[in-house]
């Protein structure tokens, strides 16, 4: 899942890695002011939607995901769980899964809630007429027909996923590793197509206009504020477990402002990951927790043609080996986050011998000035000229981002003579555009895990993926990513084999640049318990937390 600085399971109960219910032990006061028992948090940017089928970022999601329920629900633990099923069942061959719903459920408006209210919810993310940068799942995870009705060469109707009576009945046309866990994701809760069709273009822009099925409703978000409340759903199922009646959710876009807030006792959390000297201030204070996240911070470059220069592998590869990692984390970033060695992140998958699958693909990243030099030189005479001017977009309201840009483009002059780099920062919501829409040279984003499998980071760069920026198509990428989802798909080992034969791709031809595995700490109320964080999928889950 695309986030700013701060988004698949095996078969059966497989765990999240990572996730943790965090509750810091003792610590520096930072109870809030009053007695109230409402939780207060914060987003550094404006959520965009409340459309199941059409979000994409962290931070809409955290809505989404608190006022929406799925089939599955990650616990504490980080083991899925039934919420809106009482079971789900899979068959041996891993091609068929049945969920039955619990009694009784209802929607938000106390309307029945239904399984075709899920099918529809899955229709209508592959439906070409919704456009979801999300459809893709769907179809990389083999469910029936997917992959032809996005294209537009089937119906809706013909997708594997049918209602009978109170079951949803999923079938798959080749076994999926991440299925289980997409039961659980924001973009396939359930929905009503009533509700929907009724509401039109104006569905999910407002909180008014979307309906919930989760453990809290979105109040007083009217589409452009910074700021919205979960309040208790009387309606869930479980609602009875539901502690906390409110969580105040406000958009702080200066970091220190919100740790102020939190010492002030005005907020419950607040990331110190954003500067460096946030971190270095605060990171001893026992009222610190580490969040957990498999999110890589990556640049792209726009390979459609109409830059020129990043159409010559020579160049690219220069720009690789041009860009000195660890002194990006050092110098720019000594946030507690790592030089990054691949595209998937440490902490995202553990291989059945327990290696990270981030160390087992890496393909050897380094810096080597004297070699970009050289690579640059040749890669400038290929194209007939003697400079090259590029501008690296980054996000504005990140200050990690401004940091990182300033080091790399100091570097990057340093060691590639006739190279001129001109920086750019838009909002996050500004630079989302500009990326879609290839209106960028070279992009910094990140990434963040949608489910603990190689999959949620390869299925980023195949040709024609949405989140494919920078547009460049590569057959061994696409065939090693390809067999690690279907010939694969059920063997982890076999599978990092080919994540390791799709990273060299990516390697050999320097067609994207990682830099980092994002690390972050935050403040966190030491009377805030129950609170679920997790480091793929829905980050913060308030279901079950409450303030003692």
């Amino acid at each position: 899942m695309e986030i700013k600085t701060l988004k698949r399971v095996g078969l059966g109960a497989v765990t999240l890695l990572s996730a943790a219910t965090l509750a810091a032990c003792g610590g520096n006061n930072s109870s809030s002011k009053s007695a109230s028992k409402d939780i207060n948090w914060f987003v550094p940017t404006e959520i965009s939607t409340l459309d199941i089928s059409k979000v994409t970022d962290t931070y809409s999601s955290i809505a989404i995901g608190n006022s929406g329920s799925n089939l599955l629900r990650v616990d504490k633990n980080g083991k899925l769980q039934p919420d809106l099923a009482k079971s789900v069942e899979v068959s041996e061959d891993g091609l068929t899964y049945t969920a039955t719903l619990r009694d009784n459920l209802k929607w938000s408006d106390g309307s029945k809630l239904t399984a075709e209210d899920f099918v529809y919810t899955w229709q209508r993310l592959v439906d070409p007429k919704t456009a979801s940068e999300y459809s893709y799942l769907a179809s990389d995870a083999h469910v029936l027909n997917a992959e032809d009705i996005i294209a537009g060469k089937k119906s809706v109707d013909e997708l594997g996923v049918k209602a009978d009576g109170n079951k949803v009945i999923f079938t798959l046309s080749n076994p999926s590793p991440q299925f289980e866990s997409l039961l659980s994701f924001a973009n396939f809760m359930p929905q009503s197509k009533a509700f929907v069709e009724k509401a039109g273009d104006q569905y999910g822009t407002t909180s008014d206009k979307a309906l919930y099925s989760g453990p809290y409703t979105v109040k007083k978000w009217n589409g452009t504020n910074g700021n919205f409340t979960l309040v208790k759903n009387k309606y869930y199922w479980d609602a009875k477990d539901v502690k906390t009646k409110k969580v105040n959710v406000q958009t702080i876009k200066k970091p220190d402002t919100a740790v102020q807030m939190y010492k002030d006792g005005d907020l419950d959390t607040a990331n110190i990951s954003n500067t460096e000297a946030t971190f270095k201030a605060n990171k001893n204070r026992k009222d610190v927790v580490p969040v957990p996240e498999a999110t890589t911070t990556y640049m792209v470059y726009n390979q459609t043609g109409t830059v020129t220069a990043l159409n010559n592998t020579k160049i690219r590869q220069a720009l690789n080996l041009a860009t000195d990692r660890e002194g990006i984390v050092k110098a720019a970033i000594d946030t507690g986050s790592k030089a990054a060695t691949a595209l998937a992140p440490t902490g995202l998958e553990k291989l059945p011998d327990g290696t990270d699958l981030a160390k087992y693909v890496s393909p050897g990243y380094s810096y080597d000035k004297k070699e970009a030099t050289k690579l640059f030189k040749e890669g400038l005479a290929e194209l007939g000229t003697d400079s090259v001017k590029l501008t690296i977009t980054a996000d504005s309201d990140a200050p990690v981002a401004k940091a990182s840009v300033d080091y790399i483009k100091q570097t990057w002059e340093e060691a590639l003579p006739g190279l001129k780099v001109e920086e750019k920062f838009v909002t996050f919501k500004q630079r989302l555009e500009d990326t879609k829409n290839q209106n960028f040279d070279v992009a910094l984003v990140l990434w963040g895990g949608d489910y603990p499998e190689g999959s949620t980071f390869y299925g980023l760069f195949t040709t024609g993926s949405s989140y494919n920026y920078g547009k460049f198509s590569n057959a061994d990428y696409d065939a090693a990513y390809q067999k690690a989802i279907t010939t694969d798909a059920l063997d982890p080992k076999a599978a990092a084999d080919d994540y390791k034969a799709a990273e060299k791709a990516l390697y050999d031809n320097a067609l994207y640049n990682p830099i980092y595995f994002r690390s972050t700490k935050s403040l966190q109320n030491p009377d805030l318990k129950g609170l679920v964080r997790n480091s793929t999928g829905l980050s913060v889950d308030f279901t079950h937390a409450y303030k003692k």
